[in-house]
């Protein structure tokens, strides 16, 4: 099963590991720096997320854990400004593969990983160390974001801008 918890999380090797692999995966994609906190900044609390991924015969393809921003935390104008990000409607994707269809041209399909993560932020937000994870040497330094995390009101507009800068 799926725990809720992260206490219930690091009982089990499997989960324990994936939470580290996430964890490795957010330092190594530099998305944060650990600062030390100041009573004025607004801290924006994070939880874990597990997720059991499944082969279609059913059987474990691997224990999923990711680090997921509280963005209800989050003040307009202190931590964020601008959420909007366009979306595309399925009357406009229908359009364009009847085109491509007609024309025999070819259709390719784009999939990143972890989109959200890729997304720098212009504003200032500071994150409480994720649990279980705290750094030994600063315990008592927060996060402060470079990056977009899942959950951030921000995300998928800071996500969107880095999309747009690299096609065009």
């Amino acid at each position: 099963t799926e725990p809720t918890t992260v206490s219930q999380a690091i009982k089990h090797p499997a989960w324990l590991q994936a939470m580290k692999d996430e964890y490795q995966a957010l330092l190594h994609n530099h998305t944060w720096d650990l600062v030390p906190p100041n009573p004025h900044q607004n801290l924006v609390g994070n939880k874990w997320v597990f997720c059991i991924k499944r082969h279609p015969d059913g059987s474990v393809e691997r224990f999923k854990a990711r680090l997921v921003a509280k963005g209800f935390h989050q003040r307009p104008g202190v931590d964020f400004h601008e959420t909007f990000s366009p979306v595309v409607n399925p009357v406009t994707v229908r359009t364009v593969i009847s085109i491509a269809l007609h024309n025999h041209w070819g259709i390719r399909q784009l999939d990143v990983n972890n989109a959200f993560l890729n997304g720098h932020l212009t504003e200032e937000v500071y994150m409480a160390q994720p649990k279980g994870m705290r750094d030994p040497a600063f315990p008592d330094h927060v996060c402060r974001l470079r990056k977009a995390l899942y959950g951030l009101k921000q995300a998928p507009r800071a996500w969107y801008q880095e999309l747009r800068g690299f096609l065009v």
